[in-house]
């Protein structure tokens, strides 16, 4: 494995944190940190291990596994010294998660990179992914991990920042109002990205407005000068635009298919894993192959070019660097299974769900080939976090539904939606997804392409697994 480039030394570390050294530390070049953790399970030898309280569990309770995994030293609380490994090398502070902000804000200030944020109701990790997949063409990029983009996973991912960066991606993400100004004045970003506005977490909001103005919060945190990228074909495209002018942010660009778009979408060709599209990128004329498939993808790609051209990057290897994408895990990893009557193909979209991202998934499903007498099969677990609205915000989804051949339902508002389908496209309905699982590994048969999605409190992804672990299949998995 080759040497990771330091991120820090230790003393800058404790400089900008406030900490005091404690125990056997001494700075070496050998001894600087090389990466940031939180968690033993995916420590590095040379990083940081930062002990973090979390609602389930207390990171100080780790700090002898850290070590013995290599790490170069912990940060604990300082009301904690006692209870640590005798001659542990650590770096005592006051509160563990402010530490980490402090890093955080630390790695920004010392950064010369051109820094985007991204937020929306739908669409943040896959529009993050696109973005640092098209900047990285350019120059060395750094985003933030999986979907690290609250509380935590924000200072964790500025902690992150190499000091060689030429461009910085980062995700923030809210279910209640008040929760993205923090994190965007941490970030500091040069560009803004709202992806779309939809009825997501829409139980803590009193209206779909008052969640456009708690991602408008963005607007606070754009460096003076900067430039956000807004969805033109969003109802509440005004409604940012005029947030965001009231912030003093001159520079406003739409994206979509709307006639006064500066990032306009001219043609597309949708196919079942990609899609090819042309379009204006602020007065410049692009062609570009995305690797995903659905028509959502492509919208949020043009946010991503007209980011990548606002950061000063290549527009045109930008644009090239999109074939390679391929799907966060969750978000339409694709596996084949060994069905009886042959092959099938399960499509995982199980990280998260709403309104907007299960119309999304269905419309990929309905491009999706079968083989032979194989039917395409939606397989459905709750949306969460829907207030009063989410019984009929299900049974909504029937029109999209009929997508599938068969839908199979798991959850008690997921019922809404079997009760409103046809009785030729009921697969089975079951209370949850445990439940459902025998009921769908019994109806399946070769050719079958089978989708399933759901919030993460239905517990699709498990599901996911499971078929995956029933019909394993030789083959390599077909994902994107």
């Amino acid at each position: 494995m080759s040497k990771r480039v330091p991120l820090w030394t230790i003393h800058e570390l404790a400089g900008a944190m406030g900490a005091t050294v404690s125990g056997p530390i001494v700075e070496t070049p050998d001894g600087a940190i090389a990466g940031i953790s939180i968690d033993t399970r995916t420590l590095e030898p040379g990083d940081a291990f930062f002990a973090i309280t979390g609602e389930n569990s207390d990171g100080h309770g780790y700090v002898e596994a850290a070590l013995t995994r290599g790490a170069a030293l912990c940060v604990v609380a300082r009301s904690r010294r006692t209870s640590m490994p005798h001659g542990a090398r650590l770096l005592l502070v006051d509160d563990v998660l402010q530490a980490l902000e402090a890093a955080g804000r630390s790695s920004r200030a010392r950064s010369h990179a051109r820094i985007v944020a991204v937020t929306g109701s739908v669409g943040k990790t896959t529009t993050k992914e696109a973005l640092a997949l098209a900047l990285s063409a350019d120059g060395p990029t750094h985003a933030s991990a999986a979907s690290y983009n609250n509380h935590w996973g924000v200072p964790l991912s500025l902690a992150r920042l190499p000091r060689s960066a030429a461009y910085g991606v980062f995700e923030l993400g809210m279910n209640h109002p008040g929760e993205i100004t923090p994190l965007v004045a941490m970030v500091r970003p040069h560009i803004g990205i709202i992806t779309t506005i939809e009825p997501v977490h829409i139980a803590q909001f009193p209206s779909v407005e008052a969640i456009a103005d708690a991602k408008a919060e963005l607007f606070s945190g754009i460096e003076p000068g900067g430039a956000v990228v807004l969805n033109r074909d969003n109802p509440y495209y005004d409604h940012l635009a005029n947030a965001a002018r009231a912030a003093g942010i001159a520079t406003i660009i739409g994206f979509g298919e709307a006639p006064g778009a500066q990032a306009r979408l001219l043609s597309v060709a949708l196919q079942p894993q990609s899609s090819t599209a042309l379009a204006d990128i602020m007065g410049e004329t692009v062609s570009f192959k995305v690797g995903l498939p659905g028509r959502h993808i492509v919208q949020n790609a043009l946010a991503v070019l007209a980011g990548a051209k606002l950061a000063g990057a290549d527009l045109a290897l930008a644009a090239m660097a999109l074939a390679a994408l391929g799907p966060p895990p969750g978000r339409g990893v694709r596996t084949p299974l060994a069905v009886k009557g042959g092959p099938a193909l399960v499509i995982d979209e199980s990280y998260n769900a709403n309104p907007a991202s299960m119309r999304a998934a269905l419309s990929v499903l309905a491009v999706t080939p079968v083989e032979g007498r194989g039917r395409r099969i939606a397989v459905l677990g709750d949306m969460l976090e829907l207030g009063t609205a989410g019984e009929g915000l299900h049974r909504d989804l029937a029109p999209a539904a009929s997508a599938a051949d068969l839908v199979f339902c798991a959850g008690p508002l997921m019922r809404a939606l079997w009760e409103a389908l046809p009785e030729t496209r009921r697969g089975a309905w079951a209370p949850d997804a445990s439940a459902l699982l025998p009921l769908l590994a019994d109806r399946l048969r070769g050719g079958d392409v089978v989708m399933v999605k759901g919030s993460n409190g239905s517990r699709m992804g498990p599901l996911v697994r499971a078929l995956i672990e029933r019909f394993p299949s030789s083959s390599v998995p077909a994902e994107g």
